[in-house]
Order: structure tokens, then C-alpha cells, then sequence
């Protein structure tokens, strides 16, 4: 075996015993060529001694062991044979180069400098390039910005000028209304004087005052001039600004108030005084019912005081009663008076405040009210519930003083009956040492509760159903006017002897019979308990109730509706009647929730033609249409009940909503109507120039509710709108489209009501603009235009007016 054999055979052996394939030795041979080369090259450069290397490979991808440490894989040997390796090629290139070779190293030192100066030229004429782009961006944006604020500005200025047209010629045809009714007035001589002018107010009630006229037609006539009086007082005092003024205008209002109803006493005495000359045959009893525009007298007299009289029924549609023991023998006359309108809760909402208002749903959740209120004083009148005082009461004895001063007690306590046998002695015992300021001193012992107590020692406790419910009235409406029912001591009747008639003459007038009655004035067998009376009358048919009415008793004294001392309340919606007992005789209202028909489910304002339009209303409890033509509104309903003085009649925007309150159909806000209705918590602002805007436009363009109203945010509004020119047929369905308005600029969105959730995004192609009706204007053909800048300013103040009355974009 020669020696390159034996040394072969070593390789394989010590690559076999390190672990190294024997393919991985070969770079010894390459190492060897390697230095040969070099040697041959340079001659005088001697070349390196290496012996017999090894160089393991790195781990491969491939390797089974991966995670093993390099101390198990490379031995120490194979290491100091790679840095063997390192130190000879660094030895080899510290070796001088050749003219060539450095020739060829200066040529690619001065190609890179080249190409490294190549580039950062390009460099620079690229950023110079962008920095003029970003500039001519610059620009054209600042142009564009300019453009568009030119554009935003015209777009103002244009609809400023719309609206202030459309608002000054509607202002100059008002006032030119008022003058010309005002000079109508002047020239008529109607034979009522001008509610404005507190001179003539005076002279009017002193001389109607003074009048000795008694017979009922005629009474009943002045009555109504003086209620037509009483209405513009109530409309000049919505609308004065001045505290004085108010001032006078609500002393003439009381006044006229307190006029007519002494006169309804009046013409009530005068029938009562001739009962017996109209009795009845069958019953042996007097009744009668008279009618009129405004009031329904129904009085009835006990002449035959039979003790098996338990009530009376004054026709199939007028009301009838129920009279305990005590008072089917006692010599009343019972009055039930049905005004149709209602004053006494205008002195309610006059009265100055002196108790605690609940600020919500008092009436439903029976809050307590402390009731600590002022009681009139001698010759006081406070409403058309209360019995007119003379100035010759101060000269009465004690006993009718007394009597007086309990009944009084009976109209502060309201209906729950209950006072205690101390504090009305205590009363009775003021009333003998005079009353004046005592009065008003026992009277702040009234309690928290509003019962009337004694002094602190002597209180008594009181139970939850006999607590004060006071009615708010800015949550509840009284509807249908007011029923008086009441007890009257019967006055002598008259006498024939020889053709004469001997009558008594009353000194004091019409005396009120007090009820609960005096123990002294029972038998002994009779029981001390007095029971409850009761009423019932049938609903009127100028209103419509969409819920079960409420009923609410008069509370004299703090001019005040309550809801407490009633009982036995039943109602029976097929012949719309309901009945209901009560302590005492006293006034009562029925009532109905203000916003029973708010939230709206959803509107749609829909053209009809140039200058008219239909709103539809869906609201919560009945849908309703008003037709708008110019300034005229005429209510559409399928609710006839209640209702047929109002369908098909045009009429005023603002006498509409009056009547349509009156009649208790409400879709109407005010103020105080976000504490009661749940509502979208839209920006005013934003939403009081849609309306404007939706005015200008509602000759050419439908508007409808939109569910994504209450998701965009308080700062938006959604609508959906299309132009419209079919007066005879409803919008289609597809034609809507969704429109997103905020307070500086107007788009058309993506989305539509089928959509998912709700997107901002705008309609791809649709430009943005600052106002609504520019933006519907992107859409509208030549014809639609046209219309709209024919608009008569009527018909633009009128749907202007509705839609701010209504808000639907905030209550729906």
C-alpha cells in the first residue's frame, strides 16, 4: 500500500469516526488545489501548510437532531481547523494586486461612484417632482375649497332669500288680517266691546252686572256674547309679551267668569222659584232640561219628598243621579250643569302657585302633594264651583255664619270626606270670635297630605287613599267641558190666593245645601254615616276619548282638579256613558292623557298639486290626514265619533289645531311634551331648518319617515324623499330614496330602509351641499323645479307652521 493510499484511508477512517460523510473531506483537496494556484501564481509569495482539514457542514434543514449543541456535532479539532482556514484566506488577501486588477478595481469604484451619483439625481428630480405635485394638489384643493365655500355661500344666500320672501309676505297678509277684523269689529257693533281695551271690559261687566233681566232665554244669550268675549281675552292673553298687559287681561277674564256664572244662578233660581207650577204628573217631582250652543241646564225638585226616591234619568242621552235616604226627604232641588267649555281649568292654570307641582305623572302614580293653600276670603268667587258671596254676609248671624263657614270647610277638604270632630269644632269656634285672619291662620295647619288637621297635639293619621292627587294638567287635558252637580236648598214656592201670587222673596239668593249633612240634623235612628251620591252622564259628542276617560273633581279652594275622594267609577264604552259616586256634590271633568296618541309610528307628506299637500299622520292610539290647500287645512279621519264637526271642513291652521285639541285628537307639541314622549333628541336647529326647507319643496317633493332617524345621532337627520307628481296615487315604494341632513351640508346615502344597519356613506356620484333643497334639487327634473319657485307664501307658511307644531322628525 503506498503512502497516498494509506493517507486516503486515514481521511476515510477519521471522517468515519467524526461523524462527517466521506464527500465532505473533499474540501481538503480543494484546499490543496487552492494553495497550489496560488503558489503557481506567485512564486514568491509561499504558500500555506495545511494538514489534512476537516469542515463539517452547518445543520441542515434536514437534520435529525436539531436542538443538539455544536460542541456534539463539531469537535474542538474540526473548530481550530476552520479558524486555520480563516487565518490562511486572510493571509492571502493581504497580497498585492496586479496593475490590471487594480485598473479593474478604480474602473468599478468609478462605475459605482456613477451609478451612485445616477441615482441621487433621479432621487432629487422625484422628490422634486412630487413637491410640485403636492403643491399643484395644494392649489387646486385650496381653488376647489374656494369654489365650494363660493358655492356653499350662494347656496345660503339663496335659500336666506326664499324663506325671508316667503316670511315677510306672510307676515304682511297676518297683520293685514288682524286690522281688517279689528275695523270688522269696529263697524259691526256686535254688542261686545274690545277685549283690548280695559275701559270698555269694566263698562261691559258693570252694566251687565246691573241688569235686572232673570228670565232664562235672555240670560242665557247674554251668556253667550260674554263667552265669545272670553275667548279672545284667552287669545290675546297666549299671545301678550308684556307682564302688565297679561296682567289686565287675565283681571277682565276673572271677572267675565265670575259674571257668567252668577247669572247661570240666576236663571237657575228663577226656574227653581216656579217648580211648583211644572210638576211632574207621574212622579209628582219637577224636572226639566234646557238646551243651548254652549250649556244643558237639567234640574230637578224635591216636592213630594218620597223616601223610596233613589235617582232620576233626565232622558236616554242626558245624565241622571242617585240620591241617598237623607236626601230623598230633604227639600233640595238637584242641578246637573253641563258647560261645554271650560273654565275652571284655565283659573287652575292661572292660579298662582301655591302648592308643589309634580313634575310627572302625578295623576297615574298618585305623588303626594302638600296641599298648605290660601282659602278665599268672605265674598270671594273662585270659579264657577263655588257659591257667589254677598257683601251683606258680614251681618249674619251666627248660626248661618256657621253654616257658611262649613260648607267652606267642605270645599277645602275636596271629596274624601273625612275631617275630624276637633278641627271642626275648632273652625266653628273661629267663625264665632270672627273670621278674617284666624282663617288663613287655621288653614296652614293644613298637612302634607292635604287633609285639614288641629293643632299639632290633636292630628290625626290618615290613610293612603284619602292623600291628595293633584292633576297635572300639563300631562292630562279636561275634555268635553265641565259638570256641575249640585244641591240647592229649594226656594218657597209661590202662593195663588184670589188670583195673586204670593211669593217669598230670597234675600241671599240660591242657597247651596251642605252635604255631608250635620249629625244634629238627623234622627237618631237614621245612621251617622252619609252615604256617597252618585252621577252619570253620557260622553259628549263633540270629543273623541281614546283611552278610558279619567275623572277628576274640582277642588275649590286651590282651584285645583283631584283625583281622590271618587269612587265606583265604571264606564261602558257601547253607549259611551260612564258613572261614578263621590262624597259631596261638586264639579268634575273628564280627562285624557295629553300625548295618548305619541309617539307618531310613522308620516308622509305627499304633494297634490301646485300650493297643496296631504300630511298623514300614523300615530299611537288613531291615523289622521290634513289636506293643505294655501292656508286652508281640513281634517281627514276614519274616527267619525267625536269627530263629525270637524271632517271636511277648511279652516285655518291655527283654528284646526284649537279644534282638534278641543276635541282631544293631540298631535300637537309644545314645550313640556319631551317629559312625557319618548323622542329622537334631535338638534333644534338642524331640524327647524328641514321644515323650512321641507315647505319650499312640498309642491314637487313627498317626504316619509325614515327608521335610520333615531340611529343617526342627535346631530343628523334622515328622511326619505322623491319627487312626486301623481296627486291620485300614493308614492312608490321604489322610488324613495334616503337623504342624511346635518347642520353644514346635505348628501344622499347608500343605504336604504331594507338595509342591515345603518352607514353614512353617500350615493356613489352624488356631490355634497350645504343646503337640503340644493341637494334634492341634484335629482328633481325642470318641471319639479318650476313648481317649487311657484310656492305661494300661504301654503309654504302653512306646512311651515304644521310641521313645527307636529315634529315628526323629533317625535316619530
Amino acid at each position: 500500500m503506498t503512502a497516498a493510499q494509506e493517507k486516503k484511508g486515514m481521511r476515510k477512517c477519521q471522517s468515519a469516526h467524526l461523524g462527517i460523510p466521506a464527500s465532505h473531506s473533499q474540501i481538503t483537496r480543494g484546499t490543496s488545489e487552492f494553495s497550489g494556484r496560488q503558489s503557481g501564481s506567485q512564486a514568491r509569495t509561499p504558500a500555506p501548510t495545511i494538514t489534512t482539514v476537516f469542515v463539517p457542514p452547518f445543520p441542515s434543514v434536514t437534520d435529525p437532531f436539531p436542538t443538539r449543541r455544536v460542541s456534539d456535532i463539531y469537535p474542538s479539532q474540526t473548530l481550530f481547523c476552520n479558524y486555520v482556514l480563516f487565518v490562511a484566506g486572510f493571509k492571502s488577501k493581504t497580497r498585492k494586486l496586479t496593475k490590471a486588477q487594480r485598473a479593474k478595481q478604480q474602473q468599478e469604484e468609478e462605475e459605482r461612484c456613477l451609478r451612485e451619483e445616477e441615482e441621487a439625481r433621479l432621487q432629487a428630480e422625484k422628490d422634486e417632482r412630487d413637491r410640485l405635485e403636492r403643491e399643484r394638489k395644494k392649489k387646486e384643493h385650496e381653488i376647489l375649497e374656494f369654489k365650494d365655500l363660493e358655492r356653499r355661500e350662494d347656496e345660503l344666500n339663496e335659500l336666506r332669500h326664499l324663506l325671508e320672501v316667503n316670511h315677510t309676505a306672510a307676515l304682511k297678509w297676518k297683520t293685514d288680517a288682524v286690522e281688517k277684523a279689528q275695523w270688522e269689529r269696529y263697524t259691526n257693533c256686535g254688542g261686545i266691546p274690545d277685549p283690548a281695551v280695559q275701559k270698555d271690559i269694566n263698562t261691559y261687566v258693570s252694566l251687565w252686572k246691573d241688569d235686572p233681566e232673570v228670565n232664562v232665554t235672555p240670560v242665557l244669550k247674554q251668556c253667550n256674547l260674554a263667552l265669545q268675549l272670553t275667548e279672545e281675552l284667552e287669545g290675546l292673553l297666549r299671545d301678550v309679551t308684556d307682564p302688565q298687559e297679561g296682567q289686565k287681561y287675565q283681571e277682565s277674564l276673572l271677572h267675565l267668569l265670575e259674571l257668567i256664572h252668577s247669572k247661570h244662578l240666576l236663571a237657575t233660581e228663577e226656574i227653581l222659584k216656579r217648580a211648583s207650577a211644572n210638576i211632574d204628573t207621574e212622579t209628582g217631582n219637577m224636572q226639566t232640561v234646557v238646551n243651548d250652543d254652549n250649556i244643558t241646564l237639567c234640574l230637578w225638585a224635591n216636592l213630594k219628598k218620597n223616601p223610596r226616591f233613589k235617582g232620576l234619568n233626565f232622558g236616554e242621552a242626558g245624565p241622571s243621579f242617585n240620591l241617598p235616604k237623607q236626601l230623598a226627604v230633604s227639600n233640595i232641588a238637584v242641578r246637573i250643569l253641563h258647560t261645554r267649555y271650560d273654565h275652571l281649568s284655565l283659573l287652575a292654570r292661572m292660579a298662582p302657585l301655591r302648592i308643589h307641582t309634580p313634575s310627572q305623572r302625578s295623576l297615574a302614580g298618585g305623588e303626594e302633594v302638600p296641599a298648605d293653600m290660601d282659602v278665599p276670603e268672605q265674598g270671594e268667587t273662585g270659579g264657577e264651583g263655588e257659591e257667589k258671596q254677598d257683601n251683606k254676609t258680614q251681618q249674619q248671624d251666627p248660626d248661618e255664619e256657621t253654616q257658611n263657614l262649613d260648607q267652606e270647610v267642605q270645599s277645602i277638604q275636596g271629596s274624601d270626606g273625612s275631617k275630624s270632630a276637633a278641627s271642626l269644632q275648632s273652625m266653628r269656634n273661629i267663625a264665632a270670635e270672627g273670621r278674617g285672619s284666624q282663617i288663613q291662620t287655621q288653614m296652614e295647619a293644613l298637612d302634607a297630605e292635604g287633609d285639614l288637621t288641629s293643632p299639632p297635639e290633636q292630628q290625626t293619621s290618615m290613610d293612603c287613599s284619602e292623600r291628595v292627587q293633584v292633576v297635572d294638567l300639563m300631562q292630562y287635558t279636561p275634555l268635553g267641558g265641565v259638570f256641575y252637580y249640585d244641591a240647592f236648598h229649594l226656594p218657597p214656592q209661590a202662593h195663588q190666593v184670589n188670583g195673586w201670587e204670593i211669593r217669598q222673596l230670597l234675600q241671599k239668593g240660591l242657597q247651596v245645601f251642605p252635604y255631608p249633612m250635620e249629625r244634629s240634623n238627623l234622627a237618631e235612628s237614621e245612621a251617622l254615616a252619609c252615604p256617597p251620591v252618585g252621577v252619570s252622564v253620557t260622553l259628549p259628542d263633540s270629543v273623541v276619548f281614546l283611552e278610558t276617560p279619567q275623572v277628576a273633581l274640582w277642588d275649590a279652594a286651590g282651584k285645583q282638579w283631584r283625583m281622590d275622594g271618587i269612587t265606583d267609577v265604571s264606564y261602558d264604552e257601547a253607549e259611551a256613558k260612564i258613572s261614578l259616586s263621590m262624597d259631596s256634590f261638586q264639579a268634575f271633568v273628564l280627562m285624557q292623557d295629553t300625548y295618548a296618541n305619541l309617539p307618531f309610528q310613522s308620516w308622509e307628506l305627499r304633494p297634490l298639486g301646485q300650493d297643496s299637500a296631504l300630511f298623514t299622520i300614523n300615530g299611537a292610539l288613531v291615523d289622521l290626514s290634513i289636506t293643505i290647500h294655501d292656508n286652508q287645512c281640513m281634517l281627514q279621519s276614519e274616527q267619525e265619533r267625536g269627530l263629525a264637526h270637524l271632517i271636511g271642513k277648511w279652516m285655518s291652521g291655527p283654528v284646526l289645531q284649537r279644534a282638534m285639541l278641543n276635541a282631544g285628537i293631540n298631535i300637537f307639541v309644545s314645550e313640556y311634551t319631551d317629559k312625557y314622549v319618548s323622542t329622537c333628541g334631535k338638534d333644534p336647529l338642524t331640524e327647524h331648518a328641514a321644515y323650512e326647507q321641507m315647505a319650499l319643496f312640498a309642491s314637487a317633493c313627498a317626504f316619509s319617515w325614515s327608521k335610520w332617524n333615531s340611529k343617526c345621532g342627535a346631530e343628523h337627520l334622515v328622511m326619505q324623499v322623491c319627487e312626486h307628481h301623481s296627486p291620485a296615487a300614493p308614492v312608490p315604494k321604489d322610488s324613495w330614496s334616503l337623504y342624511l341632513l346635518g347642520a353644514r351640508r346635505s348628501q344622499k346615502l347608500e343605504i336604504t330602509e331594507k338595509s342591515e344597519a345603518f352607514s353614512p356613506d353617500h350615493y356613489p356620484g352624488s356631490a355634497f351641499h350645504s343646503t337640503f333643497i340644493h341637494m334634492l334639487q341634484d335629482t328633481m327634473s325642470t318641471e319639479g323645479i318650476a313648481r317649487t319657485r311657484l310656492s305661494n307664501y300661504l301654503f309654504v307658511d302653512t306646512v311651515h307652521s304644521l310641521l313645527s307644531a307636529t315634529r315628526p322628525l323629533m317625535y316619530s
